[in-house]
């Protein structure tokens, strides 16, 4: 233990992951994301309606209650795996989640805070946003008017109590200490998707608002002030890679480089601490030192995701390499052949799976990261393949 202690932080985590780093290989793509799908459906089946089980509790052995925020953006996950394989349990279960998410939406169109079964039901600000992305996406797949009149109804929410400088102070999340977040630049993303549908400006003026305010939040070195739940001196990368998504897309939506700037800058600053085996710890400080040992998993997926767009954004193939890295250290902890269906294919809060961040905890969310993951780079590499068959053929 007294050598582990005196390692630095890259050396200490090849140690805790001991036999597992060495010997367990990452499984082919297309199997790790069919086990992290099955995971997600039996988190869904797992609940008495149509939600998705929060997470998974290992010391308790038990699932938690529906989460409404994270089902929200768990429904393009299914739709995107139903394409994907064919799959028409998959497309029934992302509808089921859509018509069960208008339901219990809120009669000012706000979406709950926490699970369903919240001793307190109110309204908050980043759920509401995330369960847009469903709404719109089950809009799109099947036709029908209502999931875009749920959408409607809740930007027209969001954009009624934004603040006149863009953010966001009142009805926050209950688990957060702050009434400010930054990283609601993921609603503003929300909100550009019902401008992309409805053409309705007023989603869209909102929704710069909001980024220009958290532009005013970023240091020079990438750092944004403001972005974290519990502790702003030291985010998660959970919540890093929460903003920079908000950004990264909303500079492509807009064609806006400042936007993209901002996200490229904070994926640049990470890219000096990703290990070669795509280790990252979990929380930074403001001149991005890594102030924890253990990896939040969730967040190396997120990142991942921002580095494959970033990659096709930008053309540039280091990003694409660490994304590569970061995946392949998350798929590197998922367990596929334990018998315990509560664990089989499911991605941890943190490895070690004590982390701080959800410790002894399966989230949804990680696993929903995980596939989008898992299925963007399987996109890039078809597209590469089929770039390299029409080489061919010019060729020949």
């Amino acid at each position: 233990m007294w050598l582990a202690q005196s390692l630095y932080v890259k050396d200490w985590h090849t140690l805790k992951l001991g036999v597992f780093a060495r010997f367990r290989r990452p499984l082919p793509l297309e199997i790790s994301l069919e086990e992290t799908m099955l995971w997600l459906a039996r988190a869904q089946d797992s609940t008495e309606d149509d939600g998705v089980a929060q997470a998974y509790f290992v010391r308790e052995k038990l699932w938690t209650a529906s989460y409404p925020e994270t089902t929200g953006y768990i429904i393009p996950t299914f739709f995107d795996y139903a394409k994907l394989t064919r799959s028409r349990a998959f497309y029934d279960r992302a509808v089921r989640m859509a018509d069960w998410e208008t339901k219990i939406q809120l009669k000012g169109g706000g979406v709950q805070a926490g699970t369903v079964d919240a001793p307190k039901i109110v309204p908050t600000v980043f759920n509401t946003g995330m369960v847009i992305f469903g709404w719109i996406r089950a809009f799109e797949e099947t036709g029908n008017a209502k999931y875009l009149e749920s959408a409607v109804k809740a930007a027209g929410w969001l954009a009624s109590i934004q603040d006149d400088d863009g953010a966001w102070r009142n009805f926050g999340s209950t688990a957060t200490a702050y009434s400010l977040n930054t990283y609601n630049t993921r609603v503003a993303w929300a909100l550009l998707e019902v401008h992309r549908i409805t053409r309705d400006e007023r989603f869209r003026d909102r929704a710069i608002k909001n980024l220009d305010w958290a532009l005013s939040q970023q240091l020079p070195n990438g750092w944004l002030e403001n972005n974290c739940l519990l502790d702003n001196a030291q985010p998660y990368t959970h919540t890093v890679a929460y903003a920079m998504r908000g950004f990264l897309e909303a500079g492509a939506y807009l064609r806006e480089s400042r936007y993209l700037s901002a996200a490229e800058r904070i994926f640049q600053a990470l890219q000096r601490n990703i290990q070669r085996d795509g280790y990252l710890p979990g929380r930074f400080d403001r001149r991005w030192r890594p102030t924890v040992r253990y990896c939040c998993l969730t967040g190396n997926s997120q990142l991942a995701i921002n580095g494959f767009r970033l990659s096709e954004l930008t053309s540039n193939e280091s990003y694409l390499a660490e994304a590569k890295k970061l995946l392949t250290f998350v798929l590197h902890t998922q367990d596929i052949k334990t018998n315990d269906p509560n664990l089989r294919g499911g991605i941890a809060g943190s490895w070690p799976v004590r982390g701080r961040y959800h410790p002894h905890q399966y989230p949804n969310w990680a696993a929903k990261f995980t596939a989008d993951a898992v299925m963007k780079w399987m996109e890039i590499e078809a597209a590469g393949r089929e770039q390299e068959a029409a080489g061919s053929k010019q060729q020949d």
